[in-house]
């Protein structure tokens, strides 16, 4: 598996602007041990000029990473009403990708109206070669792993596939062990992990469509309690995925110094557990 890191971990809670450059982030991934950047709106997407993405390419280029994924829009990692949109008009999506040389694109479905949507999407994707992804995500089609698995089948593109995230699975109150792999195997495109703890007086709360209002703690990546992530990593290795395991934790950093203590620490945590070797932390 390849370690990424996504912009998110400096990205500002509003997910439109990034509190440290991405040119410094790229800077901090390449010297902290990641082989890949996650690409978001906030730092480039649709609303770029041309010319800045191709800038943002050649910055990670020469640092010897690859753009693993992009999420061109800003609705998708919003997960709002017009999330879906890009769906629709799917054309920019694709171009952004192109230009950032990257294969996979972040997208999202809030109802079963956006399933149609969805393939007619994959289909001009493919014509690009380039794959769509739905992150398993609360309050999408993606909450539940047998709904999914549902709407993976009606979409029936080989390009469209899923994004596994066990802390949303966690909070839909769903297995993500290796029995939730073992299904997920065919449509396996991305590893997005962030850590959640399941808490019914915890200091954070997200809406479910499956399970309403749940109350959850915010944790780091290496704080146990919540994601068994030797679990996760070991599952992983037992399907046999070998794509990118993104760090995608929202941290709302705000100095580079800390963007890379956090990076650093992720990566001391995650390569072990990713190789078969025991950990530092």
């Amino acid at each position: 598996m390849k370690l990424a890191l996504s912009v998110r971990i400096v990205e500002a809670p509003c997910k439109t602007k990034l509190f440290v450059p991405f040119e410094e982030l790229v800077a901090i991934a390449k010297e902290t041990g990641y082989q890949a950047v996650c690409l978001r709106a906030s730092a480039g997407g649709v609303a770029t000029s041309p010319a800045r993405l191709a800038q943002m390419r050649r910055c990670v280029e020469d640092a010897g990473l690859f753009i693993s994924m992009v999420t061109a829009d800003f609705n998708v990692p919003l997960n709002n009403d017009q999330g879906p949109g890009s769906l629709r008009n799917i054309g920019p999506s694709l171009d952004v990708a192109e230009a950032v040389g990257c294969t996979l694109i972040r997208v999202c479905l809030k109802n079963r109206n956006d399933i149609p949507f969805a393939r007619q999407a994959a289909e001009r994707a493919a014509q690009r070669g380039i794959r769509l992804a739905h992150q398993c995500h609360t309050t999408s089609l993606f909450e539940e792993v047998e709904p999914m698995l549902g709407v993976l089948a009606e979409i029936g593109q080989p390009n469209f596939g899923l994004i596994y995230e066990p802390a949303n699975l966690l909070l839909n109150g769903q297995s993500y062990g290796l029995e939730t792999l073992q299904v997920f195997k065919p449509y396996l495109m991305n590893v997005y992990v962030q850590n959640h703890r399941l808490n019914a007086a915890g200091s954070e709360t997200l809406p479910t469509f499956c399970r309403g209002d749940v109350c959850f703690d915010h944790l780091d990546p290496w704080t146990p309690g919540g994601v068994d992530f030797e679990a996760v990593t070991t599952a992983l290795k037992q399907i046999g995925y070998d794509g990118t395991f993104t760090i995608h934790q929202a941290q709302g950093i705000q100095s580079a110094d800390d963007a890379r203590t956090f990076a650093r620490r992720c990566a001391e945590y995650f390569t072990p557990l990713l190789s078969n070797k025991p950990s530092s932390i």
